[in-house]
């Protein structure tokens, strides 16, 4: 199970996986809310950004507020498989305890 977690190409990364919880309860962000909650650079961010985007994890878009923001927004498969990967981190730290 340790070993499936790890080699999960989306969510096994740790900053994939910081971004995903993030938007779990919020369901959309502001590209600088996530820069500045995650401490990163605007090239990383978008790195793992569209890492999440090609998998179909999240989407990225504009929006119109003050002025032009990057707006993402969690999919249902995002939802789905962020979720699915933190059970299988309950069910390790389960079985460690034993």
């Amino acid at each position: 199970m340790l070993g499936e977690l790890l080699k999960h190409r989306v969510l096994g990364n740790p900053v994939r996986f910081g971004i995903m919880l993030y938007l779990l309860p919020r369901e959309k962000a502001l590209f600088k809310d996530l820069q500045n909650v995650l401490d990163l650079t605007p090239g990383n961010l978008d790195s793992h950004l569209r890492a999440l985007e090609r998998e179909g994890y999240v989407r990225i878009g504009k929006t119109l507020m003050d002025r032009p923001r990057t707006m993402v927004r969690i999919t249902d498969r995002g939802r789905e498989e962020t979720k699915k990967h933190m059970e299988n981190l309950k069910k390790v730290l389960s079985e460690m305890e034993k």
